[in-house]
């Protein structure tokens, strides 16, 4: 693998990172709302749950009476005032719902004299998991991993994880009511649609129970819709003293990726920002712009780099361990085999890239003759979704460790 361009690229996602720091985010973003409150309190849940809360402490202080976050194992941080609950992600369980249930006693309780923050952050549906009247969390459960392994879209998985919860889809900020409420949301969703992140907890919900059935359907998931309530909706006078701040986007990461490869002195290309659709297949099309790169000079001269960001799906067949950026780079290691002074990065900004301790991995032209030299199959490795072993083995994972943030995946394409 070409060193310098390794190097290089990551050295552009750590640009990304930083740009997506959600402590940062919140300094940059809260505003007291005008008014004396009796009492302030902190909740909310996600993967970057608990440095967003470590900036509402510096910013607050002793004014915080109290409050609970859910987040990620090992997604932590030292605070004083607020309490952190390590929980499981992505299927939800019962740390998860035991926390949900203290976070809803909290916004129950608080009085109309009182403020409420929320902070909401990617990985907040599957955090704060308290299943509505008449759902099981083993049922939850079985929904949950049906949606993650048959290739549904976050938006479609949110639309039925608000409908299966009694917190999500708006349902948070009617226990709050009548306290005032602002949540601060750091999305990982694509086109950064307040209902969809974190199954907005916060936000009047669009979806209906109708929405339900059809992905149901769509997907051959039993879900028993006879149980559900309908979530509120937009006009609803529950959201009369709610404010709802977005803080941080993976717009904003991929805007910073492309900076800092102008900087490095590559002309740089924003593809887009909502990449979304099956792994492999939008891997294989990022593959195919470096072939026209190096073919022809279109649409970047050489050297180049292309910036995406969003998040893919993987419908699952085989058994292996993987995540939607390992595959992506596996898959564009078939596409890119023999393909000089060319890379691809793929990653998530979290750090964690499915059930696996990378954050995603890299991949080049030279990676599947390094991977036959070790007697590794590649097309073999991805039709068992078994990305991670691959990379493991070629030595290609990226490996940051939670990073305290997530705004989705980023995906760069150098070309030396």
């Amino acid at each position: 693998m070409p060193r310098n361009l390794r190097r290089q690229a990551l050295r552009i996602f750590q640009a990304a990172l930083k740009a997506a720091d959600p402590y940062q985010a919140v300094l940059r973003h809260f505003k007291m709302p005008r008014g004396r409150f009796q009492n302030i309190f902190v909740i909310g849940a996600g993967k970057a749950g608990a440095e967003m809360a470590r900036a509402m402490e510096r910013l607050l202080g002793n004014r915080i009476a109290g409050g609970e976050i859910n987040v990620k194992d090992g997604h932590t941080a030292k605070l004083r005032r607020i309490k952190i609950n390590e929980c499981g992600h992505p299927v939800p369980d019962t740390r998860g719902v035991a926390g949900a249930r203290r976070i809803a006693r909290i916004a129950e309780q608080a009085g109309p004299h009182d403020l409420v923050i929320c902070l909401i952050s990617g990985g907040a549906s599957a955090l704060m998991p308290l299943p509505a009247h008449g759902i099981t969390l083993a049922k939850k459960q079985k929904i949950t991993r049906s949606l993650l392994a048959c290739g549904a879209t976050i938006h479609e998985i949110n639309c039925v994880r608000k409908h299966i919860s009694a917190v999500k889809g708006g349902q948070l900020a009617r226990l709050v009511y009548p306290a005032t409420l602002v949540t601060l949301i750091l999305s990982d969703v694509i086109g950064d649609d307040l209902d969809a992140i974190g199954s907005g907890p916060t936000v009047p919900d669009r979806s209906t129970v109708t929405d339900v059935q059809a992905i149901g359907a769509k997907y051959g998931i039993a879900i028993d819709v006879g149980k559900l309530a309908e979530t509120p909706k937009p006009g609803d006078r529950i959201f009369a003293r709610t404010t709802n701040v977005l803080v941080g986007s993976n717009e904003l990461a991929v805007d910073a990726a492309a900076r800092e490869a102008r900087g490095l002195g590559f002309p740089t290309l924003v593809l887009s920002s909502f990449l979304q659709g099956e792994a492999r297949e939008v891997a294989r099309v990022h593959a195919a712009i470096a072939k026209e790169i190096q073919a022809h000079g279109r649409p970047l001269p050489r050297p180049a780099c292309v910036v995406s960001g969003g998040e893919t799906t993987v419908t699952i067949h085989g058994r292996g361990l993987g995540g939607r950026n390992q595959e992506f780079a596996l898959a564009a290691a078939i596409d890119l085999a023999g393909l000089r002074d060319s890379l691809l990065l793929s990653a998530g900004t979290d750090g964690t890239d499915g059930p696996t301790d990378a954050a995603g991995a890299i991949a080049d032209g030279t990676t599947l003759a390094r991977a036959e030299a070790l007697g590794l199959n590649a097309a073999g490795f991805l039709r068992d979704n078994n990305s991670y072993r691959f990379f493991e083995a070629t030595g290609d994972l990226i490996k940051t460790g939670p990073t305290g943030t997530n705004v989705a995946d980023i995906q760069i394409l150098l070309i030396g």
